[in-house]
């Protein structure tokens, strides 16, 4: 039957009654399936006001395909007790009966049955009474009919444990006249021409409502990762500061840029195999500022600037080393070399301007070449924030590969209170306010601090960065200028990214165990500055 002629005689019936009626009663009388008059309802309120509908839901019992064969055939106690003729059978043979395991156990509850184990055959299955009463399959069949009422609760869910019975939740709607109730349907029209314009018509013709609060199709497009959507926050403070963003392309960097340039010595932990990957091919990295890596050499090795060093035997072979890059300070450490050879060339083309003797040495050079460099020195802000790599074990909140962000400021006579104060308005921009620092020891920064915050969810103080200043003896090499002070600090990416999605493993986050759907569905990153 179409749907058309069920939802016309869904009308009639209305018509009919005083008050209502059911979509149940309704599917039986017509003898169609509910879900086809569920379709009439919907098509007829989208219609306009016909009819009025209002949801119901009923629970009643059902049998399961179980049991309506038991309702059908008997219980299995009671198809195994009328398997056994009288002179028994051998119990082994009635196991083997479709209803044999279940019934027989219950069979033997119910004390209908009894197995003799010393019958010379083996064991035995025997009668114990002449005649039973099949109360299962009465209960089933009265429950079939319609009659469940008369069932005891008890006995139900003893039947609903067997797995015979099932409660049912029936959604039905009650159906009543609307305010434009007609028996006839008339469609109505959803577009406004020309031609109803201009004869009238469309006084006479009934539009179907505009909805104004329907969505329209979602279209197929890419999703940024929660990663990246926090990573974009980041950047846009750091501009906001006036910040400068370095080139970060480098994953691969030599040992000599990586720590050695760093100040770090070659012996240290850190450059392990256990903490650090090192490359095969290319296995050595060969140009290196020739100058430059002889000053880095001296002071590991015999000290300067006012440092006595490391000293041990600094070897070019360990700063050879392709590694890949264990931190974005690599990329600070070019950066800043890179301003100091600016500053040294503006320097030189100061003197040789001044004096009209291009490449010739006069006394006292050195002092006016100190005076010039202050006055050409000019004060920067970088900011980098892009992958690193540690041969880390993976667990829920370290992975090999994860982000750092890193901020440095470079300028004449900054302190330890410069820092504080610059990690105070950048964390405040995050939305983090309650700051504490606690000292700490980095090969290359001197003073070091590990930078606290309070988290407000867990009531106790959390680490959220580390940050220092650099030391002479990693600037000075480079040729920045006497004075110049560079401080820095850094953090990661993914444990602000964890705690603003909620995400709690580190491989929910990154890796082949993401859920793409996780990073279809995840908001804008707003931080709560």
């Amino acid at each position: 039957m179409a749907d058309t002629g069920v939802a016309e005689l869904l009308l009639k019936r209305i018509e009919a009654v005083d008050g209502g009626v059911d979509s149940q009663d309704v599917a039986c009388a017509l003898s169609v399936d509910h879900q086809v008059v569920v379709g009439a309802v919907k098509s007829l309120q989208a219609l306009g006001d016909l009819i009025s509908a209002e949801q119901r839901s009923s629970k009643h019992w059902e049998l399961t395909g179980e049991g309506q064969e038991t309702a059908e055939k008997g219980s299995h106690e009671a198809r195994v007790f009328n398997a056994i003729p009288e002179e028994g059978l051998p119990q082994n043979e009635l196991m083997k009966l479709p209803s044999g395991k279940v019934g027989f156990s219950k069979a033997m509850s119910n004390k209908w049955i009894r197995v003799d184990k010393a019958h010379e055959g083996g064991p035995r299955v025997f009668r114990m009474v002449e005649k039973i009463d099949d109360s299962v399959q009465e209960k089933l069949v009265q429950i079939q009919k319609g009659i469940a009422n008369d069932v005891d609760e008890k006995e139900k869910n003893e039947l609903k444990k067997r797995k015979l019975l099932a409660e049912v939740t029936v959604k039905s709607y009650w159906i009543m006249k609307g305010p434009s109730f007609s028996t006839t349907i008339t469609k109505q029209e959803t577009d406004l021409t020309p031609e109803m314009l201009a004869s009238g018509s469309w006084k006479q013709k009934s539009f179907k409502p505009y909805n104004f609060e329907a969505l329209g199709v979602a279209l197929d497009c890419g999703h940024l990762h929660p990663l990246m959507k926090v990573r974009t926050q980041f950047r846009q403070i750091f501009l906001e500061m006036g910040f400068t963003e370095m080139p970060t392309n480098n994953f691969i960097e030599s040992s000599f840029w990586n720590f050695d340039s760093l100040f770090q010595p070659q012996q240290h932990p850190a450059r392990d195999q256990h903490d650090t990957f090192f490359l095969s091919d290319p296995a050595v990295a060969h140009e290196f500022p020739q100058d430059y890596l002889e000053r880095v050499k001296k002071v590991h090795s015999e000290g300067g600037y006012g440092s006595q060093g490391y000293k041990y035997d600094w070897k070019i072979e360990e700063a050879k080393k392709n590694i890949l890059r264990t931190h974005t300070t690599a990329v600070s450490a070019r950066m800043l070399y890179k301003l100091a050879q600016q500053c040294l060339q503006e320097e030189k083309k100061h003197l040789e301007k001044k004096e009209g003797q291009p490449n010739k040495k006069k006394r006292g050079g050195k002092r006016r070449r100190k005076r010039s460099e202050e006055g050409k020195f000019t004060p920067v802000k970088y900011f980098s924030i892009d992958r690193v790599f540690r041969n880390e074990t993976l667990d829920a909140t370290h992975l090999a590969e994860f982000h750092q962000i890193e901020g440095v400021v470079a300028d004449y006579g900054l302190t330890l209170g410069d820092l504080m104060g610059i990690l105070h308005q950048f964390f405040t921009k995050l939305g983090i306010t309650k700051l504490r620092f606690k000292p700490a020891y980095n090969p290359y920064t001197e003073p070091s601090m590990e930078v606290f915050s309070y988290h407000e969810g867990l009531k106790k103080w959390v680490e959220v960065g580390n940050s220092g200043v650099f030391r002479p003896e990693m600037l000075l090499p480079m040729g920045i200028p006497e004075g110049v002070s560079v401080i820095a600090w850094g953090l990661s990416l993914e444990r602000p990214t964890m705690i603003k999605y909620g995400i709690n493993n580190i491989r929910e986050l990154v890796g082949h165990k993401v859920n793409l759907q996780m990073v279809y569905d995840s908001p804008i990153c707003r931080l709560d500055s």
